[in-house]
């Protein structure tokens, strides 16, 4: 495990959209529990979806977040920088007989669960079958029938079982761009990460990568999954569902709102204070554990 005198946070959004007030509370979030342990936070871009990649997301997200005075330590990293890692740590997978390349479409395993919804996982139709030079799939990694263990500082020690409930799931898609799971799991390495700071949505992923780490011999990072915002319906704040992006204008209300959403209570007389003297403020007063335990913060 990661050692207290080193403390490596990082935020890593995926330029889809313009930032969000979902994701600047995750961000600020982040970037005061690393400045309260006087660590560094440094900020990755997500940039391996390339079809979902949104113009002029990236600088939107550099100029908001620099604006609300949320400096990142060092340049910022690009995950489309990175390929040669993912792919080497793909090739050490494969190596030790953990990976398979499948050919199932979405539309085949819609179509299977639905005579078969008892079926929750990837029914490893694949399994068996032997890697070849051909381009034409996805690739899965095997999963073990074991309880991948993690624990959460916010949220305590999650389980999950994760062959009966993930299953083999994939690490490479067919469009040749490498997953989520995998692609995070070998950028953290890479970062020295050894704090993530990040939504509770992202807290079933957890066992995924802590089992992919398991596998790559990296480190297990210290997790900590902050409550999400969520709109009247309960439904998550996102740029898939049209939420609106962060102004630049009445920064300090908007960053004291999310600082009392964040449950850390400024005081009513910091609402008109200079942005740096509310931000200086958060630092000294944060305390991440006044958000144990929750998981949804209404909008």
């Amino acid at each position: 495990m990661p050692t207290k005198n080193a403390y490596i946070g990082r935020f890593a959004p995926s330029p889809t959209g313009p930032l969000h007030l979902g994701s600047l509370f995750t961000a600020l979030a982040s970037f005061l529990q690393a400045r309260k342990s006087q660590g560094r936070w440094l900020l990755r871009i997500d940039d391996l979806d390339t079809p979902r990649l949104a113009p002029g997301a990236i600088e939107n997200i550099l100029t908001t977040l620099d604006a609300y005075g949320l400096h990142w330590d060092g340049e910022v990293a690009y995950e489309s920088q990175w390929l040669e890692h993912y792919q080497n740590a793909i090739d050490q997978l494969t190596k030790n007989d953990l990976t398979y390349p499948c050919t199932c479409s979405r539309k085949q395993l819609a179509r299977y669960r639905l005579r078969k919804p008892e079926i929750i996982t990837y029914p490893e139709f694949c399994r068996t079958r032997q890697h070849s030079r051909t381009n034409t799939h996805s690739l899965r990694i095997k999963t073990p029938d074991q309880i991948i263990s993690v624990v959460d500082v916010l949220h305590g020690q999650q389980q999950q079982k994760i062959h009966q409930e993930i299953g083999d799931f994939i690490i490479k898609r067919r469009d040749h761009i490498f997953s989520y799971q995998l692609a995070v799991v070998v950028s953290d390495h890479l970062q020295n990460i050894t704090e993530i700071v990040r939504g509770i949505d992202l807290l079933d992923s957890t066992p995924r990568q802590v089992f992919l780490q398991q596998q790559l011999g990296f480190a297990t990072p210290h997790y900590q999954h902050v409550p999400i915002i969520v709109d009247a319906l309960g439904a998550k704040l996102s740029k898939q569902a049209f939420a609106n992006p962060v102004h630049t204008k009445n920064m300090c209300q908007t960053l004291f709102y999310l600082l009392t959403q964040l449950q850390q209570n400024p005081p009513h007389e910091l609402t008109s204070a200079p942005l740096n003297e509310l931000l200086d403020w958060a630092i000294s007063s944060w305390d991440i554990k006044r958000l144990e335990k929750i998981s949804t913060i209404n909008l």
